[in-house]
């Protein structure tokens, strides 16, 4: 194989190629449509030609037919007359014009049979275009629907890893996080009232125990409850003031106590 046919066959090639990427089914199926309709056009305008040429045929026919049988009585009569010579005469043009009438004849037997084979070219195409509507429609459809479906499933498969998702994804994980702190939020609040009530509930146990060892610091001697501070004498008996000094580890323990309720 020479060169130039390598490259010739390579050339073809790429531009079978190109060509196929090209088409698109839908123009394509318009575009041979209107090609078909162009042919169309063209043969109704060929048939239309014939059948006017054959009508033209037909009248020439006729009318050297005509002249043929007009001579034919004229030669008649000349001949009645006597005249030989003009007899003759109108004879040779009789012949004439059945010549040219049997040549127009076979030329309209001709043109006959042409009209009649546009007539069935033109019927056929006329159906072939009606079909080839009919399944440009259905192929159009179909084509339509190949395409959306391959949109679709192109769709699809874009779909896990699409930037778009990608950001559902994350506003969905900063979602869950902002509900897990609001959450968290409630519990905290929720905790901290719990912790307010149980300083409360905490600082009523160390009145009431206060106020119990007062109790029972009052239940002993006189000179105890002296040392108390706080505590009053009872008002029907008259003590004399106690002498004796506090008792330094009771005292302490109550400013500690003291201290103690304080800082709460």
């Amino acid at each position: 194989m020479g060169l130039f046919d390598r490259v010739s066959r390579v050339v073809r090639a790429n531009l079978n190629d190109v060509v196929s990427k090209a088409e698109d089914p839908e123009k394509i199926l318009e575009q041979t449509v209107i090609d078909m309709q162009e042919d169309l056009v063209q043969l109704r305008q060929a048939v239309a030609s014939a059948i006017a040429s054959q009508k033209r045929t037909q009248q020439q026919y006729n009318q050297a037919q005509t002249e043929a049988n007009n001579w034919q009585q004229r030669a008649q009569l000349a001949l009645q007359k006597g005249d030989e010579n003009l007899a003759r005469e109108a004879l040779l043009r009789k012949k004439t014009n059945s010549e040219t009438a049997a040549t127009l004849k076979t030329q309209l037997d001709q043109q006959a049979t042409m009209v009649d084979t546009l007539k069935r070219n033109l019927i056929a195409l006329e159906g072939k275009i009606s079909e080839a509507k009919t399944k440009k429609d259905m192929l159009k459809a179909r084509a339509s629907a190949a395409k959306a479906n391959e949109q679709l499933q192109s769709t699809v498969g874009r779909l896990g890893t699409s930037s778009a998702m990608g950001a559902f994804e994350r506003m969905e994980d900063k979602v869950l996080q902002m509900e897990a702190r609001s959450q968290a939020a409630a519990e905290l609040a929720g905790a901290d009232l719990e912790s307010q009530f149980a300083m409360l509930e905490s600082g009523s146990g160390v009145d009431d125990e206060l106020a119990a060892m007062k109790a029972q610091l009052l239940g002993g001697t006189p000179q105890t409850q002296a040392q108390l501070p706080g505590t009053a004498a009872e008002p029907t008996t008259a003590k004399a003031p106690s002498t004796e000094a506090h008792d330094p580890a009771v005292d302490d323990e109550l400013e500690a106590l003291k201290t103690k309720l304080d800082q709460l």
